[in-house]
């Protein structure tokens, strides 16, 4: 009768080992975004400091589809397959697990059950930004120089991508006409604004936010529902748009099974790098703001952005693969 009792005991003693013992390596953090992005940013600030807390290297390895407007598909099954020890983690964000399941699954929520979930890492804002060239300062300029121009081109990373659904979000509720001009990755519809290419796009604040303090771009808004120290004066996008709200966030997961012991020592010492102050200031810079929590947290959040955004892919006129 006491035999179950032995093997449980056995089980425990070799996870606690084994949580122990790790990480007895370098660490992969797969990227599912092009170097530069506002994920892969931040991802690099924080796998630094984590690194620093586990005792260990973390390597950060963008993985990418090559194919214009293919997402992060590649990269998140790359992670979903990887061994599940706890030595390889995806950095997933927004588009990843609330955005792309509503276009690419006929069960979204089923997302929940490929992965282990750790914590979120950090929160920012989308911020909407044109070409400096252009005779536009506010949010209603852009909404009233749209309505008098032949052609408007909004540039995204490719359809369903964040940047594509919080344009999307901002041309449907602001009832302004656009062009959507997807490109592949974060970077390119950047660099497409800068150069004048397109007009303008709605992109996380880390991936535009040094063009704009250098004067590359110009802001007229962000997304968040008010305003931010961290963006000094810029206004936010539902001061013209009420009820416009579309920031945001990036978290760490784990291939399914991998064992509680190994995922409390990550989420453990994840949220000892996100308290310091350090790292703190530098999410700052790049006008984002550090924020863990729970698994369980870490889920709901999903189930609630997957509802949250099903609105907006349909408003969009994306439909799930069948």
């Amino acid at each position: 009768m006491k035999k179950p009792a032995t093997i449980c005991l056995a089980v425990f003693l070799v996870a606690s080992a084994g949580a122990a013992e790790y990480p007895s390596r370098p660490i992969r953090v797969i990227v599912a975004n092009v170097p530069g992005s506002g994920v892969d940013v931040l991802t690099r600030l924080v796998t630094a400091r984590l690194g620093a807390e586990l005792g260990q290297n973390v390597v950060v390895d963008n993985r990418i589809d090559s194919r214009p407007g293919a997402g992060t598909a590649y990269g998140m099954e790359i992670g979903r397959s990887a061994a599940a020890d706890g030595h390889t983690l995806v950095s997933a964000a927004t588009a990843s697990l609330a955005i792309a399941p509503l276009i690419y699954r006929k069960q979204p929520q089923s997302v929940l059950d490929d992965y282990e979930f750790i914590s979120l890492f950090a929160i920012t804002p989308n911020i909407l930004v044109v070409t400096p060239t252009l005779p536009l300062q506010t949010v209603a300029d852009l909404v009233a120089w749209s309505k008098t121009q032949p052609q408007v081109r909004m540039a995204s990373g490719g359809a369903g991508s964040q940047n594509h659904l919080a344009g999307a979000l901002l041309y449907t509720m602001g009832k302004f006409p656009t062009t959507h001009m997807p490109y592949r990755g974060s970077t390119a519809p950047v660099a497409a604004v800068m150069s004048g290419e397109a007009q303008w796009t709605l992109t996380p604040a880390p991936a535009v936010w040094p063009q704009v303090k250098a004067g590359r771009l110009r802001a007229l808004g962000h997304s968040l529902p008010k305003r931010s120290p961290l963006l000094g004066d810029l206004p936010a996008i539902a001061e013209t748009i009420p009820g416009y709200d579309y920031s945001g966030w990036f978290s760490l997961v784990a291939p399914k099974g991998a064992t509680k012991p190994v995922l409390e020592k990550l989420r453990s010492a994840l949220h000892k790098a996100l308290a310091h102050p350090e790292l703190r200031n530098a999410f700052a810079e790049q006008a984002s703001v550090v924020s863990g929590n729970t698994a369980d947290e870490l889920r709901r959040l999903i189930l609630n952005e997957q509802a949250k955004y099903a609105e907006v892919v349909k408003a969009a006129g994306l439909k799930p693969d069948q």
